[in-house]
């Protein structure tokens, strides 16, 4: 009982030592999707990222059409050798050709894997590239903010655990920084009708 008892005063005088240093702290809040998804630059690089991927989807798709082309090639090449109505030495160049021909769709189902392996590296390695650049000028803004407003801690009220739940439960909203981490943000997005925004893009 006596031991349970200097625990309990223990914990008591913890929590007592540490009041003040919460007294202490300002906490803001701070919603890190809606910054990124509404920034300017995360806009123009998603537009950047999007055409990077269209060219790459048509690169692919012209090497499929020219698979289809060699297929089609091949199986004529393949009957041909079998035509009864040409000598035995012209059927089997036709068999030497359609073999060619195969080698060739072969090496080029090679180049087309490779292909599609590369290209979803390429894209995956641009995306983190992105989003880790633009999380680093948003993360940049968010301090020099709590800086200037006196805060000591600003928290994340759209982050999830790994369990996919919300980790902030509550939140009065009173001390929220987004909006104003926003429009610093935003400060010097180009106008849309001049065009610059795109050319900076690429």
């Amino acid at each position: 009982m006596r031991k349970r008892f200097v625990l309990l005063v223990g914990l008591v005088l913890s929590l007592a030592a540490a009041a003040p240093a919460f007294a202490q702290s300002r906490i803001a809040t701070v919603d890190l999707s809606q910054l990124f998804d509404n920034y300017w630059k995360t806009k123009e690089a998603e537009a950047a990222l999007k055409k990077r991927a269209s060219e790459l989807e048509q690169d692919h798709k012209n090497m499929m059409d020219e698979l289809r082309k060699h297929s089609e090639e091949y199986q004529k090449l393949l009957a041909s050798a079998s035509d009864q109505a040409v000598s035995e030495e012209e059927r089997e160049r036709r068999k030497q050709s359609a073999e060619a021909k195969l080698k060739q769709m072969r090496d080029l189902q090679d180049s087309i894997a490779q292909f599609e392996r590369q290209a979803r590296a390429t894209i995956e390695e641009q995306r983190n590239r992105m989003r880790n650049n633009l999380l680093g000028e948003i993360r940049t803004a968010v301090q020099s903010r709590a800086r200037i407003a006196g805060y000591t801690l600003v928290i994340d009220v759209s982050a999830r655990s790994a369990q996919n739940t919300p980790i902030v439960l509550y939140n009065s909203g009173d001390n929220d920084i987004t909006q104003a981490v926003l429009e610093q943000l935003n400060l010097n997005a180009p106008n849309p009708s001049t065009g610059s925004g795109a050319q900076k893009a690429r």
